[in-house]
């Protein structure tokens, strides 16, 4: 077979796996063409529109993120811990002055308050007369209202 014969083949070849990918049903090398062109349009098509809907969602994400608060109950004292995908000026104090209110002692605290604001905090019971009788919701809903707060005042 000459090397012009092997280089038509390997174009016809290359030509009907183009048809296949494209899903053309033509057989003519033009018809292909157009039909694999039309098919490319189309992928960009889907591209843009799911660009536009994964920036849609990840703006109404991080507009509508609630935080994510967690309180377990430990023997003496509280393992809280608080998810906000975003962070706001301010929040880690208020967290913590929420906690003092309460007469909770932070015991031990890993913090990231870079874009995303995490705390993992463990509050004991430390100051007197203060910590008697509180759970894990009054907890929680303490953390929450400081978080909510910070974000009133944001706005």
């Amino acid at each position: 077979m000459s090397s012009r014969e092997q280089n038509k083949a390997a174009l016809y070849e290359k030509l009907m796996l183009l048809r296949d990918v494209t899903n053309s049903t033509s057989m003519n090398k033009t018809s292909i063409v157009v039909d694999a062109s039309k098919y490319i349009e189309e992928l960009k098509q889907q591209v843009e529109t799911l660009n536009q809907e994964i920036g849609a969602s990840e703006a109404s994400t991080v507009e509508n993120s609630l935080p994510v608060v967690t309180v377990e109950t430990l023997e003496k004292g509280f393992l809280i811990n608080v998810y906000l995908e975003k962070n706001s000026s301010g929040l880690l104090v208020s967290v913590l002055e929420a906690f003092e209110d309460l007469g909770l002692e932070v015991l031990d605290a890993r913090v990231s308050c870079s874009d995303r604001f995490q705390l993992e905090a463990v509050g004991g019971d430390h100051i007197e007369g203060h910590a008697d009788g509180i759970d894990a919701q009054v907890v929680k809903e303490a953390v929450l209202q400081a978080i909510k707060n910070v974000q009133d005042s944001e706005q």
